[in-house]
């Protein structure tokens, strides 16, 4: 019986050797599945070159391919579609935003009024009433009043008409004295600056004053006359 991965030799009419390799799985004389003998190295180079890949390893590569260009195409979709849906969304509330802050520009005079009347006790009964449901309307809008007796003074959020000295002390230069007028914002946008006075810390009010005080006279002494001009 040969053996599991038989090789046959023989010679031809010229007197060459022929090696015939039987490399079947199937012994065709036991019936039985062959194991392939372990080859020494560099034996797998004197055979010859690789085996082409066949029609199914070909078809195989090419849809992987087709499946790894069609993954990044939807995940290229998917980010282009969340880019989109998080600009409208940025735009969708812009645009409400300066709607609201357009109607509720309107509505800051009467509010101003409102604030005056409280001010004087005018405000009761019915027209108390009016006011706090126009109060609330506004303020479920975003309204925001601003500007408080005491707070940093703040170019971006107060418009000082007036300035006043004051005994402050510290790295706070100025601060707000009196509100005048409220101010009102919605979201980041100010929709009017308060009107505000402004108390500057005595040190920073005086500066410049030195230069402008007159000087003090010097002390000069009439010199003596000289005995040689006195009479003769």
């Amino acid at each position: 019986m040969k053996g599991p991965d038989r090789n046959e030799s023989a010679e031809n009419g010229d007197g060459e050797r022929v090696v015939v390799r039987d490399r079947r799985r199937i012994d065709p004389v036991t019936g039985e599945v062959r194991t392939p003998a372990a080859q020494p190295a560099g034996a797998a180079e004197a055979e010859g070159p690789e085996p082409v890949p066949g029609p199914d390893a070909v078809a195989a590569a090419e849809l992987a391919a087709q499946v790894a260009e069609r993954t990044a195409d939807l995940q290229r979709v998917s980010a282009e579609y969340a880019n989109y849906r998080r600009r409208v969304e940025r735009d969708r509330e812009s645009v409400l935003v300066g709607a609201r802050v357009q109607f509720v520009s309107e509505l800051l005079t009467v509010l101003d009024d409102l604030d005056r009347a409280e001010a004087h006790g005018d405000l009761t009964g019915p027209f108390k009433s009016v006011s706090d449901k126009l109060v609330a309307v506004v303020q479920k809008l975003g309204l925001e009043p601003f500007g408080l007796e005491g707070e940093p003074f703040d170019p971006s959020v107060h418009e000082a008409v007036q300035h006043e000295p004051s005994d402050l002390t510290g790295p706070t230069v100025t601060v707000v004295s009196a509100v005048l007028r409220a101010g009102y914002r919605i979201a980041d946008r100010v929709l009017r600056p308060a009107m505000v006075i402004v108390a500057d810390r005595a040190d920073e009010l005086g500066q410049g004053d030195a230069a402008t005080e007159p000087h003090a006279l010097t002390d000069t002494k009439t010199p003596d006359p000289d005995p040689a001009d006195g009479p003769d």
